[in-house]
């Protein structure tokens, strides 16, 4: 996961080329309150109609929402859905020049009629397909492989084929995009039809079947429970049959298993999600992988990505591409939920990163915190209500005994850290060595700057920097009486004795600029 995280940080756009089924989704939506007089039906009463682009179309759309520059290659009728399809997807970005018109078939268009009426979320009720399956004619197939060798010397990062079975990927097409792609030295991505026969993806780079695709494609039972051993042995078996450098099966719930040629299985996990609408999941992952690895990930890493796009994508209704702030955010919670909220502070400051990208105003503290009391939960409480979230910063043991004397801190680092940690105003947890939080305040650059109000605004290193910034500088009024120091004191322990040296003070709080 570290390594999604800096390539989050580092993220640089890349070129795609999409080739495959592109289809216009529509929705109808309107009231389902009664029964047809007529027949044991929902009437739906029309309030509303939208459409999109979908199925190759909504792999493209995700690519571009994670900066990819794509080209799409397919087909379209000679219809009035033709217009609006293409036109959906320039306004989306895409480059649209790939797409080769057809006047013997129709656009494909998927109609969903959605019921509203008390429902907690829209249902889907019905659809109705427009659509030719009937294989490309010779003259069109060669029109759209002369498209595409066209995008490809333009250059591009990678190659998808998003295949739906409505006769665009055929045989002729799939072997020369994948010849093509191949002796380009560009790689070929194919998420696959639900077939018996998967030769026509003979020679691509990698295959991302969902589990029903794989085994119909093999003859072979996948392990419903996720073992290990079953399901490695279908991707293997479609490894051989196609001679790809990789096969990731996708599992559901139990995430993906990664077959790299030379290489011992992976099973990728997945985290829990409230799954709404799958419809688009498919498009999602193999959107992250292409992605990831236009991005320099390795083969593991890249499957996290497109578990974490999929996972998001079956959260929402209906196929919506996910920005990439969110696919970072989204990995950044995941980690916080493996590592906790200790962060160093390279890893800070990407999660500084995502949080500024997805609107949220950042507050930081400091302190010792080493005997946590009233006083300290107040602080926190207050620095966490001036913001969205709340960076701390913690002393290093060194520090707090250079500040506090040598029978300081009464709980060492990582106890400190624990504690903290478990509190839920506190977002993330950082450590500094140096004297002050001057140089880490600056890398941070936060909203809001807060300290307990004992200090006065000269006292408080960092303050004049978040000023000139921009930012604002809080003090929150402090509780009498309340202090590591006192809590030490009214209980006896000698260790209340604070390091009273006025220059160590001074050289504690001095607000300078970092060197």
């Amino acid at each position: 996961m570290d390594e999604l995280i800096r390539a989050f940080g580092a993220w640089r756009p890349f070129r795609v080329i999409v080739v495959g089924d592109f289809m216009l989704d529509e929705q109808v939506y309107g009231d389902a309150e009664r029964l047809s007089a007529d027949a044991p039906v929902p009437v739906l009463r029309v309030r509303d109609r939208a459409h999109n682009p979908g199925g190759a179309a909504s792999l493209a759309m995700d690519l571009a929402a994670m900066r990819g520059y794509v080209t799409v290659v397919g087909v379209v009728g000679d219809d009035a859905s033709a217009g609006v399809l293409a036109g959906a997807m320039r306004d989306a970005g895409l480059d649209t020049v790939g797409l080769v018109t057809d006047a013997t078939r129709p656009t494909t268009v998927k109609r969903n009629l959605v019921g509203l009426a008390q429902q907690r979320h829209p249902q889907k009720m019905f659809r109705l397909d427009e659509e030719s399956r009937e294989p490309l004619g010779t003259d069109v197939e060669g029109a759209v492989l002369t498209a595409f060798e066209r995008a490809l010397a333009e250059g591009a990062d990678a190659v998808c084929i998003e295949d739906y079975a409505k006769g665009v990927c055929t045989n002729g097409v799939c072997a020369g995009v994948i010849e093509g792609a191949r002796a380009a030295g560009v790689p070929v991505f194919v998420d696959p039809a639900n077939l018996d026969d998967y030769t026509r993806y003979a020679g691509a780079t990698a295959i991302t079947p969902n589990r029903n695709e794989a085994e119909r494609a093999t003859g072979l039972a996948t392990c419903a429970d996720g073992s290990e051993a079953q399901n490695a042995r279908v991707a293997e078996c479609l490894q051989e049959l196609l001679s790809s450098d990789v096969v990731v099966l996708t599992l559901d719930r139990h995430g993906a298993l990664l077959l790299e040629r030379g290489c011992e299985p992976v099973v990728v996990p997945t985290g829990a999600r409230d799954v709404y609408d799958v419809t688009g999941a498919g498009d999602m992952f193999i959107a992250g992988l292409t992605a990831g690895r236009a991005q320099g990930l390795g083969w593991e890493d890249a499957t996290r990505l497109a578990n974490l796009a999929a996972g998001l994508e079956v959260e929402v209704f209906g196929v919506a591409p996910i920005p990439l702030a969110r696919l970072h955010h989204a990995a950044l919670e995941h980690r916080r939920a493996e590592r906790g909220k200790v962060r160093t502070n390279e890893e800070l400051e990407h999660e500084v990163e995502a949080w500024r990208a997805a609107g949220k105003r950042i507050a930081f503290t400091n302190g010792c915190f080493d005997v946590l009391h009233a006083g300290h939960i107040h602080l926190l409480e207050a620095a966490r209500g001036e913001a969205d979230v709340l960076i701390v910063a913690t002393n290093a043991d060194e520090t707090v005994r250079r500040y506090k004397g040598a029978n300081r801190p009464v709980n060492a680092l990582a106890d400190r850290l624990r504690v903290l940690g478990a509190l839920e105003a506190v977002n993330a947890l950082v450590v500094f060595e140096e004297d002050t939080p001057q140089a880490l305040i600056e890398r941070v650059r936060p909203d809001v700057l807060v300290k307990g109000d004992e200090y006065t605004l000269g006292e408080i290193p960092g303050a004049s920097f978040v000023e000139r910034s921009g930012g604002r500088v809080v003090r929150v009024p402090m509780r009498a009486g309340m202090s590591s120091s006192e809590v030490l004191r009214r209980s006896g322990d000698p260790r209340a004795e604070v390091a009273s040296d006025a220059s160590s003070r001074e050289r504690f709080i001095a607000d300078r600029p970092a060197t």
